[in-house]
């Protein structure tokens, strides 16, 4: 058992989350304003050396924000994150082969061995040793990945948390049991972009069974904000966190707002085909603002972009009108880039074509993707928006 981690988790006074959207290769723009992040904390607490994990102690994602969660947990700074995604981002998209491109786009390989061999360094473990585990007991903080169970059409949330149900070392099917990687890799197996993964468990034991897992994005939970308040909280989960704007925070960081833009289309327009095309990313938009939204109901919420004309931005600053009749559960920060010519604009990035730095699989433009997080980060994120859960 991480005992570390378990006391940590049930050590009193306030807590604080970080939960990050997926998004494929734009998932380096969370990484770019998690970067700003780090920074500032470093210089306001005097400590050049400080990791998200050491002001974090909860971190969700999925799909590209589970493999952004995995490595927080572990420990790695931003530059190592960077580093991953600038340096092997054209392996992570690595074309399939032509007969296999007829099913999914991707290579699966590549980025199975990258997440295999990143984790296993920042947990300390030699590249040909066993692959850590969920359980592995270097993990720094909370982890939870969503991920969708293809073979019992459910979403599934797979956390580290020492006393959940499903991670009772008597089990001979725990969860802690399973390899990390291969837990991130199956958040991220995005539907026509990569195969699906299978995961085996109790293996090598009388009850050994299997799972087909696809990418946590297409469950409703692409944005994992509220479902994190949700496991800090909700009985079940076992971990009954204190609520209140100055007990429990949560930063959410998105992968770039994308809007759909089909105010062209005629009636007959939508045929299979064309939905086939715009639903998924629809029903995601969709998911990722409605999560948003409640957490703004629920939760006092100190800085975010504006959601829509009607709700505007619902901020609720200290001392400031009330956003909603309900009463504040927590503080929430907001920060998701907004990826149209009327943003990049705002941004200061008129040479930057939004259609580059849109797509998930734009690793043609990774150096754009860079530069739209850290335009924003520097125009939007201030320390002052954590206040009180940052002091000097």
């Amino acid at each position: 058992m991480n005992t570390a981690l378990l006391q940590r988790l049930q050590a009193p006074g306030p807590k604080r989350i970080l939960s990050c959207d997926g998004g494929g290769i734009r998932g380096l723009m969370s990484v770019e304003i998690l970067a700003k992040l780090e920074a500032d904390l470093r210089q306001q607490l005097g400590k050049p050396d400080l990791v998200l994990a050491d002001f974090f102690d909860f971190a969700a994602g999925t799909s590209t924000g589970a493999i952004i969660a995995a490595c927080v947990s572990a420990g790695m700074s931003t530059a190592q994150m960077r580093r991953f995604y600038v340096d092997s981002g054209a392996q992570m998209f690595d074309k399939a082969s032509l007969l296999k491109r007829l099913r999914y786009s991707y290579n699966s390989e590549p980025l199975a061995q990258l997440l295999r061999r990143e984790l296993n360094r920042a947990l300390g473990h030699a590249d040909d040793a066993p692959p850590a585990t969920l359980g592995d007991p270097g993990l720094q903080c909370l982890l939870l990945m969503v991920m969708r169970n293809h073979s019992t059409d459910s979403p599934w949330f797979v956390s580290n948390h020492p006393l959940a149900k499903y991670n009772d070392p008597a089990r001979p099917d725990s969860n802690l049991q399973l390899p990390l990687w291969q837990l991130v890799r199956a958040s991220t197996a995005a539907p026509t972009y990569f195969p699906p993964e299978v995961v085996v468990f109790g293996e090598g034991t009388a009850r050994e069974y299997e799972f087909v897992f696809v990418d946590g994005g297409i469950t409703g939970y692409n944005n994992p904000a509220f479902l994190s308040f949700e496991m800090a909280t909700a009985a079940p989960y076992r971990l009954g966190w204190a609520t209140g704007p100055e007990q429990l925070l949560i930063v959410s960081v998105g992968t770039g707002k994308v809007p759909l833009d089909r105010r062209q289309d005629e009636a007959d327009d939508l045929h299979l085909l064309a939905h086939a095309q715009t639903l998924p990313l629809a029903l995601m938009n969709a998911a990722t603002e409605g999560w948003d939204l409640a957490c703004r109901t629920l939760g006092a919420c100190r800085h975010g972009a504006e959601i829509d004309r009607e709700t505007g931005a619902m901020l609720q600053l200290p001392g400031g009108a009330p956003s909603s009749s309900a009463p504040k559960l927590f503080t929430y920060v907001r920060h998701d880039p907004l990826l149209t010519r009327e943003g990049l604009d705002g941004l200061g990035l008129r040479d930057v074509h939004p259609a580059k730095v849109q797509q998930l699989d734009s690793v043609a433009h990774i150096a754009d993707i860079q530069r739209v997080g850290q335009a924003y980060a520097a125009q939007q994120l201030r320390l002052e928006q954590l206040a009180p859960f940052v002091r000097g």
